[in-house]
């Protein structure tokens, strides 16, 4: 709709540039949005306030010739109900009833498929997000990111994008030797925990001769059977089972780029585009040519290959895979490590988007102090724990209302809340009492497919059309920006308008039976996109509470 409306106000400019009200001029992008004070239409765009200075007029009265324009375009296409100039010249539009009620038709046309689009046919995205350590559970940070994730290639999916969801398994390199360490009790020692104590009674259990694990091979062995147990162990059986998160593929840092060559290969492209070098014995690559703010070690004096390395290996091995997106989510404390990943991939010749996202931290709180459930996973909280206390449903759509980027809260007496103080509760009873209400409507014999759109004139079923009417702009601008805490605070605003319509609305009423069934189809509606809204999210959608 955005779209639709910013491409009228588009054709109302260059009408007025055709009748010489307005000079020739570059037109910038027109910005369409929803107002944030419903009483201002259900669209607001400032372009008159942008391009006045390029024309050289007040904005307000620019704002007035494009407001003139569209209307007389409006006599042909009747698309607004009305026009209005506010403030210093924002343009509010108010569309027409017969716009509004169209979006009824279109859900009932597509069904679960409205907001799909083919805006990403024919690009193929990897999405690579959790990819933790396999050296202890997943911690809620791990929670937030995978959640993030998830939810965002439903999101890139629903738009058209072929996504594969990819964890990497940092198998390889020091943490290896130490979870080693740390399971042999050695003196070297780093991680603690239940999960500690009990691999390391395994070990114990399975091994016949510990008689040598004081050498670096022994420790290692050790640390590659323990990293592979965690893995298969704790992060799999978490991520599928309690966090409802699917991954395509996992691939191993030391089988898939290490042993297969991809490492090698990609210091070979590099001395073949002359873009390493030796100094000190070390090989580095030329990542300050690609904006980085100084050159990294790929190879060490000793001959020992740097995690950068392997990451070059990993990026190469996404490109021979095709992909024309990568998406990375990490931690906030890897945020340096951008420029790096960005300079290896054009050094490597990528030329498609590669887009970072930073995912902060999250404290478990209650009564406004930090929370320390166990010790399952030693000093920090695991994510598992987390939903064992307050389900998935709610871990989910907590985690992913804040914007990824702003430090996290996790107010957990209010995950606790079994009433509507709990967003997803009050969400999830929206759905219940659309749902409740189709089944007495069925039973009063109403059929909310008969009902006629035209009929829905009061505010609170405008403001619940409009609702509706932007949740595939929704979609495609998630899809381009990452703001996947768009979906839940959608929700959010949907449940609100869904209360305010069928408190002020009389949706059964056998007495005016046209009239119900009008107002049905909308619940119908309604009910299609909420529940499609906590599928992206992937928070479940109940008949009944």
């Amino acid at each position: 709709m955005k779209t639709t409306l910013a491409q009228a106000i588009q054709g109302a400019i260059e009408g007025l540039i055709r009748t010489g009200q307005l000079p020739l001029f570059d037109l910038p992008c027109i910005q369409v949005e929803r107002p944030k004070d419903e009483q201002f239409g259900e669209y607001t765009s400032n372009i008159a306030l942008i391009a006045a200075k390029i024309v050289g007029k007040n904005p307000r009265e620019l704002a007035e010739l494009i407001k003139e324009q569209l209307t007389i375009n409006n006599q042909q296409e009747t698309f607004f109900e009305k026009i209005e100039v506010a403030g210093p010249g924002h343009l509010n539009l108010y569309l027409a009833q017969s716009v509004l009620g169209g979006v009824v038709e279109t859900i009932a046309a597509r069904q679960d498929q409205y907001g799909a689009s083919d805006q990403g046919a024919g690009q193929s995205v990897n999405n690579e997000f959790v990819s933790a350590n396999p050296t202890g559970p997943l911690h809620l940070g791990n929670g937030r990111g995978g959640f993030f994730g998830d939810t965002l290639s439903h999101i890139l999916r629903k738009a058209g994008y072929a996504v594969t969801n990819e964890y990497y398994v940092n198998d390889a390199g020091e943490q290896v030797l130490k979870l080693g360490h740390s399971v042999l009790k050695d003196e070297e020692a780093v991680y603690g925990g239940e999960y500690i104590e009990t691999l390391h009674e395994r070990f114990k259990q399975q091994t016949t001769n510990n008689k040598q694990q004081d050498g670096e091979g022994v420790v290692r062995e050790t640390g590659e059977w323990a990293a592979e147990y965690i893995l298969t162990h704790f992060i799999q059986p978490t991520l599928k089972d309690q966090m409802r998160i699917t991954f395509d593929v996992f691939t191993s840092e030391k089988q898939e780029i290490i042993e297969r060559g991809y490492v090698e290969k990609a210091l070979e492209i590099f001395k073949e585009k002359q873009l390493s070098f030796e100094t000190d014995g070390a090989l580095w690559l030329k990542t300050t040519a690609f904006g980085d703010d100084k050159d990294r070690v790929l190879v060490k004096g000793d001959g020992t290959k740097t995690y950068f390395a392997s990451d070059c290996g990993y990026i190469l091995s996404k490109m021979e895979r095709g992909f024309t997106r990568l998406i990375l989510t990490l931690g906030a404390d890897h945020h340096g490590y951008r420029a790096r990943i960005e300079a290896a991939a054009q050094a490597l010749g990528f030329v498609g988007r590669f887009d970072f996202v930073f995912v902060q931290l999250v404290r478990l709180m209650k009564d406004g102090q930090e929370v320390r459930m166990s010790k399952r996973a030693g000093n920090v909280v695991s994510i598992d724990e987390l939903i064992e206390r307050v389900g998935p449903d709610v871990a989910r759509f907590f985690f992913l209302v804040y914007s990824p980027d702003t430090h996290m809260n996790f107010d957990l007496g209010l995950a606790e809340e079994r009433s509507q103080k709990n967003p997803v509760y009050y969400v999830q009873y929206a759905h219940a009492r659309l749902a409740s209400v189709l089944a007495k409507a069925a039973e009063a014999g109403l059929d909310p497919d008969r009902g006629d759109v035209t009929l829905l004139q009061d505010p609170k079923e405008r403001l619940l059309l409009a609702e509706l009417l932007s949740f595939p702009d929704l979609i495609l601008d998630t899809a381009e920006d990452y703001a996947v805490h768009r979906l839940p605070q959608y929700a959010i605003r949907l449940a609100d308008r869904l209360h305010s319509f069928y408190d002020a609305c009389r949706v059964i009423d056998t007495e005016q039976p046209a009239m119900s069934e009008a107002r049905l189809r909308l619940v119908k509606s309604a009910k299609i996109v909420l529940s499609e809204t906590l599928r992206l999210i992937g928070v479940t959608a109940p008949e009944k509470m």
